[in-house]
């Protein structure tokens, strides 16, 4: 990806020296038309347009629009000193500065400025006493042919720019697919044997009426091992399961439907910054897993806003236990600098509050 990018500068570049070749047209007019200290005064005009464009490409790979406009605006100002001093030959700068301005508007903006540009180059010396009466539309040639090429290039510059973006997300879809696949086969492999070795060493050690201390104890390790083991391969698939808020939500709301909960959350969360939706996506799981498990409710509501996020029942709230989920959620959002706080509402019912940091 990183390759692709700096080919992309390095073509821009490219082309932008390329186009330092106008300016170069242009002093053909000072050897022609000025002499003395107009043609060095010219000659350093001519310079700083030059410079100028090398500014306004620096600052379109920056995305620094304002100073683009700003440097754009200086270059047309040096054109137009340099005007009496080149003459005609002075209009081929403006294949340089009608490209520029029409990239960075919309169509119609841009088809505008062509025109004018063109109809300018092919108008203004036979308007302008001095100047060449002679045929100019090579000029007016030069605006819509190098209008035609920046924008072609800059159709491809987005194009890649679109490619690589979809080839990125395109990686993460397939590792996200890759996790869910080593948590799903964890699950089932270690999952449903640990299981059953729970059951069969519970089992055992009830059969063991009368055998000796050690081995009855000896058995109740055994259990607490594989309790524990079982209790460590759902923490890791937990954390190899991608979550996010969308699908918390979406999961959510089935899972109150199954609990004959009345659901009243968002259908939308476009308003949440994307560096916060996987945090308020563990909120929002938390949050409706325990309305489901505790709370004895007949409504639950999630509300989100860009920086928070709330998910308030009105069931029979109580204070949390130790050793409960928010245990695992408060060091979470604490990690990401939010604030949590949990408790019982007036006159009913819970609410998980998780504000996301500044």
């Amino acid at each position: 990806m990183d390759d692709l990018r700096g080919l992309d500068e390095r073509r821009r570049l490219l082309l932008s020296l390329g186009m330092l070749c106008y300016p170069f047209l242009a002093a053909a007019g000072l050897t022609q038309y000025a002499r003395g200290a107009g043609l060095v005064a010219g000659y350093l005009l001519l310079a700083a347009v030059s410079g100028c464009y090398l500014a306004i490409v620096v600052a379109s790979m920056r995305s620094a629009w304002r100073v683009y406009w700003g440097l754009l605006a200086a270059m047309t100002v040096l054109a137009v000193l340099v005007a009496p001093l080149a003459h005609e030959y002075v209009l081929i700068l403006v294949a340089v500065i009608v490209p520029s301005a029409a990239t960075r508007v919309g169509v119609r903006a841009a088809v505008a400025l062509v025109a004018l540009g063109a109809a300018a180059c092919v108008l203004v010396p036979l308007a302008v006493p001095g100047w060449s009466t002679g045929p100019s539309w090579y000029y007016a040639v030069a605006v819509v042919f190098t209008t035609l090429l920046v924008h072609a290039f800059s159709r491809t510059a987005t194009a890649n720019q679109e490619l690589r973006e979809a080839r990125a997300e395109v990686a993460r879809l397939a590792s996200e697919a890759e996790r869910n696949r080593i948590a799903r086969d964890l699950h089932d492999l270690l999952g449903h044997s640990l299981t059953a070795i729970t059951v069969k060493s519970t089992l055992a050690r009830r059969l063991a009426v009368g055998a000796p201390p050690a081995a009855l104890a000896e058995m109740e390790s055994v259990e607490q091992l594989s309790r524990q083991a079982l209790a460590d391969v759902r923490a890791a698939v937990s954390g190899y399961r991608e979550v996010t808020l969308a699908g918390e939500l979406a999961r959510g709301r089935e899972l109150l439907r199954a609990a004959g909960v009345v659901a009243d959350l968002p259908t939308a969360h476009d308003g949440v910054p994307q560096e916060r939706q996987e945090l308020f996506g563990w909120v929002v799981r938390e949050g409706l897993t325990n309305v489901v498990r505790h709370a004895r409710a007949g409504r639950c509501t999630v509300e989100l806003t860009a920086s928070s996020v709330e998910v308030r029942d009105d069931g029979t709230g109580g204070p949390a236990g130790p050793g409960s989920g928010l245990d695992g959620l408060r060091a979470r959002v604490a990690a990401a600098g939010g604030v949590l706080t949990a408790g019982p509402t007036q006159p009913h019912g819970w609410s998980l509050r998780v504000e996301a940091p500044a």
